[in-house]
């Protein structure tokens, strides 16, 4: 398989899906919200969005199964080498609110490895893209991780859980002892926004929890390919099932020791 070749037609799809959530989001009609559960929406723009792209990936790499947000006969890996994992609509409710952060993440999985990763932004236009062993890019330009950074000049992204708060007072502290180390942390609403913003250098890092594999596939592939660095809380490799996720440039070891020493507490015997 010829990865930069399926990853350019990946990224046709990617900005053909574009065209219709853009047409949507300036006529769209609030009544036709749908609520999945607590805090999550839907709409039919999410679900068309995620038909068209099954479709086409359908077409130009059939061999692979899928796992998506929107359908629940995609929700988990099977036996298949091949899987692509799709968030048609990643900041569905910045979308529904009118708010211009949202994109679409395309992620391809041969059996538990990344190997490629399209995440684009639907009002910037930007496209961030990564094939495994190519580097990264946007629009074409070859992009890079943020290197030689200290915390103190750094700028972070996070999200909060729209659900199971059970942790929450946990994460309070890890954003609070952030917040006093680095310029600041923003929330914008898209998980594969913010990874594709460390991947190009907007942001020094990324940390959440409570996240699903279709948030952040596409976006880890993208900052690995673009020199950065991608663990779960623990600094193991199981972040895109595990639900925890830190990328980040230089200050990734920093950034990790803060969240392990509030997020893993000391056990006293």
């Amino acid at each position: 398989m010829n990865l930069e070749n399926l990853c350019k037609q990946v990224v046709t799809i990617c900005l053909e899906a574009s065209e219709f959530i853009a047409e949507q989001a300036r006529q769209f009609d609030r009544t036709r919200i749908e609520i999945k559960g607590m805090n999550d929406l839907v709409s039919y723009v999410d679900r068309e969005t995620e038909a068209l792209i099954v479709n086409q990936l359908n077409l130009i790499f059939p061999e692979g199964e899928f796992i998506a947000e929107e359908n629940p006969d995609f929700k988990k890996l099977t036996a298949k080498p091949y899987h692509w994992i799709i968030d048609p609509l990643d900041g569905t409710t910045n979308f529904l609110h009118g708010l211009p952060i949202f994109s679409i993440s395309i992620g391809l999985m041969y059996y538990d490895k990344l190997v490629l990763g399209v995440v684009h932004e639907v009002n910037r236009a930007e496209t961030f893209y990564a094939w495994e062993g190519g580097g990264a890019y946007c629009n074409g330009v070859r992009i890079y991780a943020s290197q030689g950074y200290a915390m103190k000049d750094s700028l972070l992204a996070t999200g909060f859980p729209y659900r199971d708060f059970d942790k929450f007072p946990a994460y309070l502290e890890v954003i609070k002892a952030l917040m006093y180390k680095t310029h600041g942390l923003r929330r914008m609403g898209s998980a594969a926004v913010d990874l594709a913003y460390v991947a190009i250098g907007r942001f020094q890092g990324f940390f959440e929890y409570n996240l699903n594999a279709w948030d952040v596939a596409a976006g880890a592939l993208i900052i690995k390919e673009s020199g950065g660095i991608v663990t779960d809380f623990q600094g193991g490799n199981d972040y895109i099932f595990g639900k925890q996720i830190l990328a980040a440039g230089s200050i990734h070891p920093e950034m990790l020791k803060t969240i392990q020493s509030l997020w893993y507490p000391t056990k006293t015997s």
